[in-house]
């Protein structure tokens, strides 16, 4: 009786009033369901039916799927680009080294080399390496920060800038600023070519050569674990000691985090910084003579100097990209399935919270017909 005088006291109002024919669904008792404060701590509240609910839950389905195969792909692309990285440090290491042993020898030598001739900077071109694609977590954006302090730095010492942007993350984000001068843009590939590399080398010669800048850095994310990159700057052009490449009121303009001959001293491989302190190293004989003459040997590996740490830049760049997208990925699909959950919890509440609605209506009706006989 109980609750049969409740529920007529909710229908106070005539059967056939304005509001009834406006809505002409039978009034039920306001039901409050006993919330924990664990789950509701937990559990975000969402307020939602339940047709929209499971048309979300098949749609982050699906979004779950796609991430998880992104993720999958990624995964076995990274071990590829990983594996050129590590097969073709060596070479760039070695080639480096012999290159340095050998500018060293020369510099008390009167002799020409224009890649390594170092002149009052006024204009320095910054090789700026982007992804293709996006879904790769923070990965191009750490990329231009850098460029942005970097460019700000070298602005801040009186000092004209030029970007050579190769990816198309980093084409769209330079072409929506006309303030900053581009020289070229260059659409990457799905892995580092020496061909694509070669492109690159030939442009960033052309400017060297015909002084139209003073020197030359590439700005790329360096691979150093699945879960890790780094954005660095490196020194290109010219070859030349740390701190010696100044602008014309002699300030150093190397960046303070260069990687320029920056090589580990792990596992028996050589230290060749190039820093003010001189390290013990061992470098090439000095009884040691060339065949041919040294300019003409310098001539000769200094496009393979260029090329091998552009493709080495480009391949550090894809490894990094590649880890990155599959780390991003992963998060989306760890992200897809607590929603997916969440989701599924709430679903099932709205609907036992309809059933128990239609039950109390069905009990409610045959209690008013039990005291209307």
């Amino acid at each position: 009786m109980a609750l049969s005088n409740s529920i007529m006291w909710v229908s106070a109002k005539p059967p056939f009033s304005s509001s009834f024919l406006q809505n002409p669904k039978p009034l039920l008792p306001q039901i409050s369901r006993p919330s924990l404060h664990s789950q509701s701590s937990l559990t975000p509240t969402i307020h939602c039916g339940l047709r929209e609910l499971r048309v979300r839950i098949d749609s982050i389905k699906s979004t779950q799927k796609i991430t998880e195969a992104m993720k999958l792909v990624a995964a076995a692309r990274v071990r590829r680009a990983q594996e050129a990285v590590i097969n073709g440090r060596p070479f760039a290491e070695t080639l480096a080294e012999v290159l340095y042993d050998i500018n060293e020898r020369l510099q008390g030598e009167a002799i020409d080399v224009p890649l390594t001739n170092v002149r009052p900077v006024k204009r320095v071109a910054l090789v700026v390496i982007t992804s293709d694609r996006g879904l790769c977590g923070g990965f191009n954006n750490l990329v231009i920060k850098k460029t942005q302090t970097r460019i700000a730095e070298l602005k801040k010492l009186g000092l004209d800038v030029t970007v050579i942007s190769v990816g198309k993350k980093g084409n769209f984000y330079f072409m929506r600023r006309p303030e900053i001068s581009v020289d070229r843009f260059i659409e990457g590939g799905l892995f580092a070519t020496t061909k694509e590399a070669q492109a690159i080398a030939d442009d960033v010669f052309s400017l060297f050569i015909s002084e139209e800048v003073d020197k030359v850095e590439l700005v790329y994310s360096k691979f150093v674990s699945l879960v890790k990159s780094q954005p660095v700057i490196q020194t290109l052009l010219p070859l030349s000691p740390r701190g010696k490449v100044v602008d014309g009121n002699g300030n150093c303009v190397d960046a303070m985090e260069d990687e320029f001959f920056r090589l580990t001293t792990k596992g028996g491989k050589l230290s060749v910084e190039r820093d003010s302190v001189k390290k013990k190293r061992e470098g090439l004989s000095p009884v040691m003579e060339f065949e041919q003459d040294p300019v003409q040997i310098i001539d000769a590996m200094m496009p393979l100097y260029l090329n091998s740490q552009i493709l080495r830049a480009l391949q550090e760049s894809t490894a990094s990209e590649l880890a990155a997208r599959m780390n991003a990925m992963s998060n989306a699909t760890d992200n897809a399935d607590d929603l997916k959950k969440t989701l599924s919890n709430s679903y099932n509440r709205e609907r036992q919270a309809k059933i128990t609605g239609e039950i109390l209506e069905i009990v409610a009706g045959a209690e008013a017909l039990k005291d209307f006989e």
